[in-house]
């Protein structure tokens, strides 16, 4: 059943539901949801993974971080599947079963020069640079094989903050779905500074209407609300459904009957960011560490995050109070309420909490399972010149090169060169980034 904050989104919905009849009978289908932030995209995803009862639901997420690593989230997305790959080196073997589902082990391996290059793309074996043809035509080959057993539901949230080839790999298996029993649906928040999707069947979600904005408003505050002030919320939030039950939260009641709240000029994002901070703030330290944590860990790996957690001397206890607030949820995978909880979250640490909570983080990253991200972990610790932490990045850079990620190698290489002593070993490192750009 639809919960209230689905309100009014009953196009939306029928829309969604004709994705995933469309894949159980066996054709593919594909819709990219466009809104600004907060319009209810993430909560349609979940609706259709709560409908998706016997498909085979694979998911990734971007995130703003991450925007630099070649691959991060199309890896993402194909985790669960890797044992298609053939035999993986270790210990990423170890890590590859640990995230297969169940039920996919019996699958044909990839042919040899998709499997060759796909396994590159994610850094799990040397090679030269993929071919990116290869690499989608393997994702294709990839995704179609699991389809095989029952359809595949795909599932892309805040494709914004995907990386680059990520992104462009998605939107070449998407035009090139046809008769497989896969529905693929990725959310991307606008503005768009273009993501790459362009061309593909798209639904864009507007404000709710009158009746729903007020049907949900009413459903997120308690006490009386003036009606002069009802349509206040209703007209500066463009029934934006976030902003109609987060905005109101921590007004007073004579704010709720007079409707006197300093005009703000702000991005609804930003004011949306300062309403979950002020969730935060009442908060005891040791579980805005645990939430730092988190929200520093872009994969939201438990067993990293736990990991970290107990370095850092927390607790299990500061996670019950972390999750009493409904801002994030506690399980295999670590999920917060929404992007902007994350980013609330993060920027609202003291510097020296997040420079310390990544050093964490960076300590319990196996550098022969992850290096990479261990030296953006590493990286983000550093303040001063270090040419250990920049020698790994421009480590991460050369691997970048060899996935066939320039404009990601460019980036790492820049940051490596501000971390760089040496003067004539910088200036090296910002020309290697330079050629990179072009």
């Amino acid at each position: 059943m639809s919960g209230p904050e689905l309100l009014g989104r009953g196009e939306e919905l029928a829309a969604l539901d004709g994705v995933l009849a469309a894949a159980r009978a066996g054709h593919s289908r594909v819709l990219v949801l466009r809104g600004e932030a907060g319009i209810g995209k993430t909560a349609l995803l979940e609706h259709l993974a709560g409908r998706a009862d016997g498909c085979r639901i694979a998911r990734t997420a971007g995130v703003e971080a991450e925007r630099e690593l070649p691959y991060a989230g199309l890896q993402q997305l194909c985790a669960p599947f890797l044992d298609r790959l053939g035999p993986l080196p270790a210990p990423v073997e170890e890590r590859g079963a640990q995230l297969l589902q169940p039920g996919v082990g019996q699958l044909r391996p990839l042919p040899a020069p998709q499997r060759a290059a796909l396994g590159t793309a994610f850094g799990l074996a040397a090679g030269d640079p993929p071919d990116r043809f290869l690499v989608g035509l393997a994702v294709l080959t990839l995704l179609g094989g699991i389809a095989e057993e029952r359809p595949l539901l795909c599932l892309v949230d805040d494709a914004q903050w995907l990386d680059r080839v990520s992104v462009q790999t998605l939107a070449f298996v998407a035009r090139r779905l046809l008769a497989e029993p896969i529905a693929l649906v990725v959310a991307v928040r606008e503005p768009d500074d273009g993501s790459g999707l362009a061309g593909l069947p798209e639904l864009t979600l507007r404000g709710l209407g009158e009746a729903a904005a007020n049907a949900l408003l009413d459903s997120a505050l308690k006490g009386p609300l003036d009606a002069r002030v009802r349509d206040r919320i209703v007209a500066e939030t463009h029934g934006n459904p976030l902003a109609l039950v987060e905005l109101p939260r921590f007004w007073t009641a004579a704010e709720r009957t007079d409707g006197l709240v300093r005009p703000d000029g702000d991005a609804l994002a930003d004011r949306l960011e300062r309403c979950f901070r002020q969730q935060l703030a009442p908060l005891p330290s040791h579980t805005r560490k645990l939430l730092l944590v988190a929200a520093a860990e872009p994969l939201g790996d438990a067993t990293l995050l736990w990991r970290a957690a107990g370095a850092l001397g927390l607790g299990a206890d500061p996670a019950a109070a972390a999750e009493a607030t409904g801002l994030i949820e506690f399980g295999p995978r670590i999920r917060f309420r929404h992007p902007l909880v994350r980013s609330a979250v993060y920027r609202s640490a003291e510097a020296r909490d997040r420079r310390e909570v990544h050093r964490v983080l960076a300590e319990v990253t196996d550098a022969a399972v992850d290096p990479d991200r261990r030296a953006w972990h590493r990286a983000q610790a550093t303040v001063t010149p270090d040419e250990a932490v920049a020698a790994e990045l421009a480590d991460s850079a050369g691997r970048a090169q060899a996935r066939g990620g320039l404009v990601a190698a460019a980036a790492l290489l820049e940051q490596a060169a501000t971390l760089t002593p040496d003067p004539a070993r910088r200036a090296r490192r910002e020309l290697a980034a330079a050629r990179d750009r072009k």
